[in-house]
């Protein structure tokens, strides 16, 4: 049975999500590559959560919608500072990419800031979740899992259905 409360902050967050995403496709729809600069990247966007080295002097600007959004976005600025490449991170092609062994802040540079980080005791693991959308209605949305080793090493990774819909009664 759904509570008031529960329902109410349901709505609340998928008004959010929506919002957020709105104003996003206006920012991204007003950047064009190899003509806009840091500056109309960054009066678009703002600050970055992160600034990554990026090959031949670049710059990759980490932009997170995570833990209420489904996207998180990378930025790159080449050397001439004029924006060079503009990435939605949370895809299952990216997530593909994510193997066992691999080091958590290689995969922090793929995937940027998670939406939750889980620490397992007893297990010596470190669960590493991300929100994303496999498709385009809201029942689409998903969570990948990645977990790492007490060495930080990737061991395994898992995508299911986000558990927020069932918990919202969706």
């Amino acid at each position: 049975m759904k509570t008031p409360i529960r329902t109410t902050l349901a709505a609340a967050v998928t008004a959010v999500v929506l919002l957020l995403s709105a104003c996003d496709q206006q920012r991204i729809a007003e950047l064009e590559e190899g003509l806009s600069t840091e500056a109309d990247v960054r009066e678009r966007f703002g600050p970055p959560e992160a600034v990554w080295d990026g090959p031949d002097g670049a710059q990759v600007y980490e932009y997170n919608r995570q833990p209420a959004g489904d996207v998180n976005y990378q930025i790159t600025i080449g050397a001439d500072g004029k924006m060079s490449a503009l990435r939605q991170l949370l895809t299952p092609q990216n997530f593909a990419q994510i193997t066992p062994g691999m080091m958590m802040e290689e995969v922090r540079k793929r995937l940027g800031k998670p939406m939750k980080i889980t620490p397992y005791e007893l297990k010596r693991e470190t669960h590493y979740d991300w929100r994303y959308r496999d498709g385009a209605s809201e029942q689409d949305r998903k969570v990948f899992t990645v977990v790492f080793d007490r060495d930080l090493r990737v061991v395994s990774t898992v995508s299911v259905r986000d558990p927020a819909l069932d918990q919202a009664g969706r």
